[in-house]
């Protein structure tokens, strides 16, 4: 049998190294915890990133994708099946959207939302010179479209040329997104709180500002949600909290829990003025078996309050970082809303992560000075209690 280090040696032999990844292999998960090959726990504060929010060994979620597998799997999008018609079902009745395409991952998911803006805008005056607005530190993905509005320039830079006409402008600074419309502007697309960027909130004048400039001009707003929408700040999606509603929702990650799915969503009028027959597509997108996944996942959210969960137990972990923020002088600040959250360091913080890690709690970072908290949505607060043992533990050892 391999020892984890020879796996590990294996790993680096085939896989094309674009990850730095962590030094262990993970065999097993049950609840909040990760066991390694070698049998050792691990409090997960991780959670796939953000994708396991009902927590590893759900014995109903494994038992629906079970009874799925059992059935079909698959069929193309040339026919209908039930769990699509199901899942679509659900999925634009919590969002209180209208239409649904189905994805394999929450960059699919950005790119169709970037096409349907430009076929919107095409239909309206037969232009394709139309401008997109993204906002800096914002993260919606690695391919082209994704990555030509990612807010990033060192995850942009070695790819250029991008897809041309996207202007950036900042988060909670309205007149800085005034200052970039034109006539020309089709979309402004931004994340409710800003994830791999460094975990930035969208305030409610922003997002309401931002809401009525669109109103105003005909501009279509794409809120991405990947990784903040699916319960994780307290609400089914965050934009919620202020009584807004985009024009096109982009999400992933915990919306099947595990297996790779995405979607965008967009209003009944985006629906029959964009995306019409033979303009987008994809094979494996919204097949039965993922969406299987993502009618339980609805279930168990509605049946056991998973929001109000991630609300409640969110308002204490924010409670609890806010202590460890006035306790350790090297972080200097901490943002962020429901179980998604940031602490900000005076310092890279690879070395408390990998600390954390080897006491026996997984975190990672979102930019070199920032420790970001995505853990399972059904955690209680006393596994908030058992990560603040570990984490003080990690920086103390670290001063």
């Amino acid at each position: 049998m391999s020892t984890m280090q020879e796996m590990i040696n294996e790993a680096e032999s085939s896989l094309l190294h674009t990850y730095n990844r962590y030094q262990v292999v993970f065999d097993h998960a049950d609840g909040v915890t990760l066991y390694d090959t070698d049998g050792k726990a691990y409090l997960d504060f991780v959670s796939g990133i953000g994708v396991f929010a009902l927590g590893y060994g759900n014995k109903e979620y494994n038992d629906a994708l079970k009874a799925q597998i059992d059935k079909i799997l698959h069929t193309s999008n040339y026919y209908y099946n039930e769990p699509a018609i199901q899942a679509a079902k659900l999925v634009t009745k919590y969002s209180g959207m209208d239409r649904v395409f189905f994805t394999n991952s929450g960059a699919e998911a950005v790119e169709g939302a970037l096409k349907a803006a430009r076929k919107y805008a095409y239909l309206k005056d037969g232009s394709t010179d139309h401008e997109i607005i993204a906002l800096n530190h914002s993260f919606h993905g690695r391919t082209f479209g994704a990555l030509s509005v990612t807010g990033k320039a060192q995850y942009r830079e070695p790819f250029k040329p991008m897809i041309g006409n996207i202007k950036f402008a900042e988060i909670n600074d309205l007149e800085s997104v005034k200052a970039q419309i034109t006539d020309k502007t089709c979309a402004i697309i931004m994340e409710t709180v800003q994830g791999e960027g460094g975990i930035f909130p969208a305030t409610e004048e922003f997002i309401k500002g931002v809401r009525a400039l669109c109103d105003e001009k005909d501009i279509l707003l794409i809120i991405d949600e990947i990784q903040c929408g699916m319960g994780r700040t307290g609400y089914y999606f965050a934009f919620q909290k202020f009584g807004i509603k985009p024009d096109i929702l982009t999400v992933a990650k915990a919306l099947g829990c595990g297996v790779p799915v995405g979607a965008f969503l967009m209003t009944e009028k985006v629906g029959q003025n964009s995306l019409k027959a033979g303009d987008h597509g994809t094979t494996y997108g919204g097949n039965p078996f993922v969406c299987a996944a993502i009618c339980e996942v609805f279930r168990q959210f509605e049946e056991k309050k998973i929001p109000e969960h991630a609300g409640e137990v969110g308002a204490y972990l924010y409670e609890k970082l806010e202590e460890i923020k006035e306790a350790y002088p090297m972080i200097t600040d901490h943002r962020g809303r429901g179980l998604m959250q940031g602490l900000v360091f005076d310092r890279e913080v690879a070395p408390v992560i990998n600390a954390a890690l080897e006491k026996g709690l997984v975190l990672i970072n979102a930019g070199a000075n920032i420790i970001r908290f995505l853990p399972p949505l059904v955690i209680e607060k006393k596994d908030v209690d058992d990560m603040l043992v570990i984490l003080k533990d990690a920086l103390n050892s670290l001063q």
